[in-house]
């Protein structure tokens, strides 16, 4: 109970919140008290973004000996006084392996969880796999999904005409093509064309979303990615 008096400033509980907290505890932290990985997985639950945290979901599950799960499938916590998001959230990160967070979005609660992962005490064990990130572009083009990311705000910038397009794009391969990736104009196009939704434009972040992107990505702990494809690509260089 020590990290929820944290959560709460040290709030002083009625008994029977002490209660309801604590049999949370124990139905599900036990889960993550196994040789099981535990993974936490954080987003958006509207859809269609809680379908890529399936995604996640799913390929994580792939892998032996893993756990993951999202706080939406747990039991809510019946306390009508208490913060409950910040008590369920505090407990389930202080005891899972690893936290994984997705956004496509700079609104909504995953704010407030960034801003909890790239705190000391969850930061090491958290990664972020924020869509169309691109940050330092020419500098940071060593996989193909930072290849699409990067692209994909320029093919579906609108202050940009035709041709500027096209040579920017081929710039960017240009660029790509030093670190060894070999992708062509049309490639990049029908990878863009593809994306799942009908909503086409690249995601924009807002510069605290970015400022923490970045920390991450010093840390080799930011995974950008554009199609689910790539999602489920970045879940593999999880570790």
């Amino acid at each position: 109970m020590e990290s929820v008096n944290d959560a709460l400033q040290g709030l002083k509980l009625e008994p029977h919140e002490t209660s309801e907290i604590l049999g949370f505890a124990n139905r599900e932290l036990p889960h993550l008290h196994t040789p099981e990985n535990s993974y936490f997985i954080l987003g958006s639950y509207r859809d269609p973004y809680l379908r890529r945290l399936r995604i996640v979901q799913n390929e994580l599950d792939k892998q032996l000996g893993t756990y993951p799960f999202l706080m939406a499938d747990l039991p809510e916590l019946d306390l009508d006084r208490l913060p409950v998001f910040r008590i369920r959230f505090t407990l389930l990160a202080a005891h899972a392996d690893t936290i994984v967070a997705v956004y496509e979005q700079d609104a909504g609660g995953e704010v407030t969880e960034l801003g909890k992962i790239s705190t000391t005490a969850y930061f090491d064990k958290s990664y972020v796999l924020p869509r169309d990130y691109v940050w330092m572009t020419d500098q940071n083009l060593d996989r193909e999904a930072d290849v699409i990311a990067a692209a994909a705000t320029i093919y579906f910038n609108d202050d940009l005409d035709e041709a500027t397009t096209e040579q920017e794009l081929e710039s960017l391969i240009t660029a790509a093509t030093t670190n060894d990736i070999d992708l062509t104009l049309s490639d990049i196009i029908d990878r863009l064309e593809q994306r799942d939704d009908s909503e086409h434009a690249p995601v924009s972040y807002s510069w605290v979303h970015l400022n923490e992107f970045r920390l991450f990505e010093l840390h080799n702990r930011c995974f950008a990615w554009s199609s689910s494809d790539d999602l489920r690509d970045m879940v593999g260089e999880l570790s």
